[in-house]
């Protein structure tokens, strides 16, 4: 299972972004699919997830600013990001659960991150 994120890079205050991540390999179901991100100095937090159902979850930071979406086919998952502030300056990870066959246990995959500058 391979994750190729992109579309970052160096935005004003109140700019916007949309990041990308495509999902390959050996996949049988995806269970879900999110965004988390890592600011200098910080733990890793989590950004937005969206269900295979398409239920989706924001951190309180990003509501109404940011909005998760997904293709099946490719299995690609985006974040759309406006109003950009500052503080959301950070490496943005990809990650996503899935099962590789039918009956197997949903596992974890991270992509190899995108960093995001918000800066004037």
């Amino acid at each position: 299972v391979q994750l190729q994120a992109s579309g970052g890079g160096l935005v004003q205050p109140g700019g916007s972004l949309r990041l990308s991540c495509a999902v390959s390999g050996s996949i049988f179901s995806i269970n879900r699919m999110g965004w988390y991100r890592q600011a200098p100095g910080k733990e890793r937090e989590l950004v937005a997830t969206i269900t295979g159902g398409g239920r989706i979850n924001y951190a309180d930071s990003v509501k109404g600013r940011f909005t998760i979406s997904r293709d099946n086919a490719p299995n690609t998952a985006y974040l759309q990001m406006n109003s950009l502030k500052p503080e959301d300056t950070a490496v943005y990870f990809c990650n996503v659960v899935l099962t590789i066959r039918s009956g197997a246990s949903g596992a974890s995959y991270w992509g190899q991150g995108t960093l995001v500058t918000v800066s004037s």
